[in-house]
């Protein structure tokens, strides 16, 4: 099975333009399937994460509907099958 990571139009250009990503054997923590993702699109890791490792402040990352900032953080549970949205903040007057 995979994961299915959706990736906003602001962040698709560091996607090779996909909207959408499937990365196999990517169940298990959070953390790891993100890691599966960064190998295959190495520029997506600076715009969702610190270099401390955390989740930037004005980006949500949901995993099935649920705000992993509420959930378990890094640490929350992706089953195969997941979807996983990254949501950078948009902001503009």
């Amino acid at each position: 099975m995979s994961v299915l990571f959706v990736i906003p139009g602001a962040l698709r250009d560091l996607a090779g333009g996909r909207d959408e990503v499937r990365v196999g054997d990517a169940a298990g923590p959070l953390s790891a399937a993100l890691g599966r993702l960064w190998a295959e699109y190495p520029g997506l890791r600076d715009r969702v994460m610190t270099e401390l490792g955390d989740v930037r402040p004005h980006v949500n990352i949901f995993v099935d509907g649920e705000n992993v900032r509420f959930s378990g953080g890094l640490d929350t549970t992706v089953r195969d099958g997941a979807e996983v949205f990254l949501i950078p903040a948009v902001s503009g007057g």
